[in-house]
């Protein structure tokens, strides 16, 4: 019992010591936000908002992994993604927020009450050490200047006390210590911990924008679908026509000449229906009812230009849904490293994540190509942005210039 009592003591004084180095840099971010006041107010936060708010939202979420460690409890966060080129009125809305304002109210707790707290606890241990000595070199301080620990000493019989001063400060740090670092922690969790309100309206603005999303992608499914079927099945069923227009002529005129045009006319009827087909496969493969998730992407991946190879350990049974877009979002991937990354080799990964009470899909294909891929209007990756933003997921593509570029896509599965 007094070792395991012994080894909680001992982690509480590193939380402590961790704590005491992260407030003092929380000074420092609060001593260089303060410093930016002056720009923030000249450019009306358009230049500087975002180079604190992001800041600050990685030195709390540091916080947080930090108390979650040591209390064994998660703790939520709640932010809104940060657009790139945000407007003027979305960074005051970013500044603004709730969840900005709880942590600069935390940043400023953390650099003020943490260290002072941590320092004052971290010093009984030291004192009680440094009592303990003070017998053993008391005489050797100066007359005018002697060892205050914490009484003047200047005998042997004040020194004789030193002991049980030692004995003191380590009772008071074997108890307070493990408490401070409990409260601490406790003070801290519910300073980053969102309140229900802010939880109901970041989620109600969350399934606002994936409703968007999901209409913005389901439109762009039926203009896709609208132009297949205008380029492909309807001007091959328009020759149709026109052929066996003209075959029927020919059976009024020059019987022998219609069997030809027929066999064009047929022809002709079969690409279309192989034109219909396709629009029907890309509307709802088949082969994902058939083989599941991970056998439809090895087909996707079998047919690509670019050697391809695909990695699914760990995968579960994800639902339709999910699965049909995480299908279509393979495929666009894997269409666009062919026609543009120049790449000799390309990998494909799929992981359910199960650590999250969510479960989640995570992806990432990755080629060796030139790189420098960007995210346009209209082109294959704002497509799969669309895509994965109907279901509040996310995308991240990083593609430096000269290679390589990895996409990485995380579907929540909705369980």
């Amino acid at each position: 019992m007094s070792r395991a009592r012994g080894r909680r003591w001992w982690r509480a004084l590193r939380h402590l010591v961790v704590e005491l180095g992260a407030g003092l840099t929380s000074l420092f971010f609060l001593l260089v936000a303060l410093a930016l006041v002056p720009v923030l107010v000249l450019s009306g936060g358009t230049l500087v908002v975002p180079l604190i708010v992001r800041p600050l939202r990685w030195w709390a979420l540091l916080a947080r992994e930090r108390s979650e460690r040591y209390r064994g409890r998660p703790i939520s966060s709640a932010y809104r993604p940060i657009p790139d080129s945000a407007t003027y009125g979305e960074l005051m809305r970013l500044a603004f927020s709730r969840s900005t304002g709880r942590d600069l109210v935390w940043l400023v707790g953390d650099a003020v009450i943490a260290p002072l707290v941590s320092l004052l606890t971290i010093a009984l241990p030291l004192a009680a050490v440094n009592a303990l000595l003070v017998p053993a070199y008391w005489y050797l301080a100066p007359a005018n200047d002697p060892i205050a620990s914490p009484f003047p000493v200047t005998s042997w019989a004040a020194a004789a006390w030193s002991p049980l001063v030692a004995l003191g400060y380590a009772l008071a740090a074997w108890w307070l210590v493990p408490g401070v670092a409990s409260v601490l922690t406790r003070a801290q969790a519910a300073m980053l911990t969102p309140g229900r309100n802010e939880v109901l309206a970041e989620r109600v603005t969350a399934l606002t924008a994936s409703r968007a999303a999901a209409l913005d992608a389901h439109a762009a499914e039926l203009r896709r679908i609208e132009r297949d079927l205008h380029d492909g099945a309807q001007n091959r069923l328009v020759s149709v026509v026109m052929m066996l227009g003209i075959a029927e002529r020919s059976l009024e005129t020059n019987p022998q000449s219609a069997l030809p045009q027929l066999r064009r006319a047929r022809e002709a009827a079969t690409d279309a229906l192989a034109g219909l087909r396709t629009t029907v496969h890309d509307i709802c493969p088949p082969i994902l009812q058939e083989l599941g998730l991970e056998g439809a992407l090895s087909s996707v991946a079998g047919r690509s230009a670019v050697p391809c190879s695909l990695h699914a350990e760990g995968l579960h049974r994800v639902p339709s849904a999910v699965e049909s877009a995480s299908y279509f979002i393979v495929a666009e991937a894997v269409t666009n490293l062919n026609k543009h990354s120049e790449a000799t080799q390309a990998t494909i990964s799929l992981e359910t994540d199960a650590s999250e009470p969510a479960q989640r899909l995570l992806i990432v294909v990755e080629d060796n190509g030139h790189g420098g891929a960007t995210e346009r209007p209209g082109g294959g990756i704002a497509g799969i942005r669309r895509r994965a933003e109907a279901f509040e997921g996310t995308l991240e593509v990083t593609s430096p210039v000269d290679g390589p570029t990895r996409m990485r896509v995380e579907l929540p599965c909705g369980w």
